[in-house]
């Protein structure tokens, strides 16, 4: 399977193939409205400007499983983000991205990529919720996935990683 075998609803609940996005380097997101990583918004949008026109895409999907952060409707969660960061990159309909109603295409990024490059994630949610997690598992909001323009899944990041810190990946795969 391919990232362009995958079809997902958008905000409004329409079908969108991902073969929409081929030939494009793309940067999927499980985001949150309510975390203290949601300022990742403005810099999110920063690098979708910046590479747009280069063949880059952002993907937001937001999903309220960590400490339901991401609280609203489809349409609240986009209006806080459109008006709040000014964001203007495809947000998707919200979603699982762990457990037993994982969305598909965050079961399949997954498996490609169990392990997210990056710090900071591990020790935080230990410090959170007093455990490891789960190897595989989405650790918590703001979590990304860099596909190539092929659609292989090339990295995954852990949340702690800032936007900014992607432009030279981003900028290797244009």
């Amino acid at each position: 399977m391919k990232f362009y075998d995958f079809t997902v609803l958008d905000n409004k609940g329409n079908e969108v193939a991902l073969e929409t996005y081929k030939g494009k380097t793309v940067l999927v997101v499980n985001t949150a409205t309510k975390c203290g990583l949601t300022p990742q918004y403005e810099a999110l949008e920063a690098l979708y400007k910046k590479y747009k026109d280069k063949g880059f895409v952002i993907l937001d999907f937001p999903s309220n499983q960590f400490l339901e952060q991401a609280p609203g409707t489809d349409e609240e969660i986009d209006s806080f983000c459109t008006l709040t960061y000014n964001t203007t990159f495809p947000r998707f309909k919200k979603i699982d991205v762990n457990g037993e109603h994982t969305d598909p295409l965050f079961k399949w990024l997954k498996e490609e990529k169990p392990e997210a490059d990056g710090e900071g994630v591990v020790e935080f949610f230990k410090k959170a919720f007093g455990r490891q997690p789960v190897t595989g598992e989405i650790t918590w909001n703001f979590e990304k996935f860099l596909i190539d323009k092929d659609g292989n899944v090339v990295k995954r990041f852990t949340p702690a990683t800032k936007p900014e810190q992607l432009e030279e990946e981003v900028e290797e795969l244009l």
